[in-house]
C-alpha cells in the first residue's frame, strides 16, 4: 500500500491502538497541555518544522494560554493515510 492511499477503518483502528491520538471522522486529533504560552508556541513551531520537512501539514490550534490541538488528515485522499500516522509518530517524539 502506498503511503498516500486511504486506510480502511480497520487499519485506522489498529494504528490508533496504544496511541494518544483519537479519531474524529476522517482525521486524527491530539491535544497537549504545556507549561505556559511560550512552551505552547515553541511546540507549535517544532510541529511546523517537522510538518514542513514531511510536506504534510496538520491543522494547528493554540488555545487557552498553554494548549495545542493538532488535527491530521490527507485532503487529497479525503481521509486518513499512512502519512498521517507517520507524522503523528514524529510529532509524538517532539514531546
Amino acid at each position: 500500500m502506498s503511503s498516500s492511499e486511504r486506510l480502511s477503518d480497520e487499519e485506522i483502528e489498529t494504528r490508533l491502538e496504544g496511541s494518544r491520538w483519537k479519531r474524529e471522522r476522517e482525521a486524527i486529533v491530539r491535544e497537549w497541555k504545556l507549561a505556559d504560552f511560550g512552551a505552547a508556541m515553541a511546540f507549535a513551531n517544532r510541529v511546523a518544522d517537522v510538518a514542513e520537512e514531511a510536506n504534510h501539514h496538520p491543522d494547528i490550534l493554540v488555545h487557552g494560554w498553554n494548549r495545542v490541538r493538532l488535527r491530521l488528515t490527507n485532503h487529497s485522499a479525503s481521509g486518513l493515510t499512512a502519512r498521517d500516522f507517520e507524522l503523528a509518530r514524529t510529532i509524538d517524539r517532539l514531546t
